[in-house]
């Protein structure tokens, strides 16, 4: 992977050993192992979809359960991010979509604002989706957001099987990230504020 607008972040806890690269201008490739399968299922939906290539490697705790990874993960993901996005000259910012899965519908809105905040509404039947604790969903993008200083409104909008209602969770927030840090050409390489400055993860850019 080489582009200006890559991340990569290797974090290492008492319970965790993540690594984390990521190509925002990439093709959809993905290299993941978490050692959490539907986790592992959920990313290569944000590579796929937001033709982000993805490679994540972790090590965790799983034998306790799924959470320091899942949320471990979250975090480097969002940094990579963070990273990647750089001083956030020339994006669109603005990103939506709304994502069908047989009778699951879910949208989701952000703005890469520098400004971390998870509004969350999915409603989730099931506890597991396998062994996958349905909470750890939250948990994950609370990470994402609060390392990458997305504002990320997530709303669903119908749905009772609990993997549809994941799934297009996923879908819908890999469109809508493509959709927010893609090139403006009209934008002429400008941050996207009329303030002349985002914040992005916690330092000015």
């Amino acid at each position: 992977m080489t582009s200006s607008r890559q991340g990569e972040v290797h974090r290492i806890t008492n319970e965790t050993n993540v690594r984390v690269n990521l190509l925002i201008d990439g093709i959809g490739k993905c290299k993941v192992s978490t050692g959490v399968a539907f986790l592992d299922h959920m990313l290569h939906q944000i590579a796929n979809h937001g033709l982000i290539d993805i490679e994540i490697t972790a090590k965790g705790d799983t034998h306790i359960d799924d959470h320091h990874t899942n949320e471990d993960v979250g975090i480097a993901f969002g940094q990579a991010l963070s990273k990647a996005l750089g001083d956030c000259k020339g994006i669109a910012r603005f990103g939506h979509f709304v994502a069908p899965l047989d009778e699951a519908l879910v949208q989701v809105v952000l703005d890469c604002s520098g400004r971390p905040h998870l509004n969350y509404g999915l409603q989730i039947p099931s506890q597991k989706i396998g062994t996958y604790d349905t909470e750890l969903v939250k948990e994950f993008f609370g990470a994402v957001v609060n390392n990458s200083g997305l504002t990320l409104h997530i709303l669903q909008l119908n749905g009772v099987n609990s993997h549809h209602i994941v799934e297009a969770c996923f879908k819908a927030f890999a469109k809508a990230l493509r959709m927010a840090t893609e090139l403006d050409p009209r934008r002429c390489g400008s941050i996207p504020s009329s303030k002349g400055i985002l914040e992005q993860a916690g330092a000015q850019c």
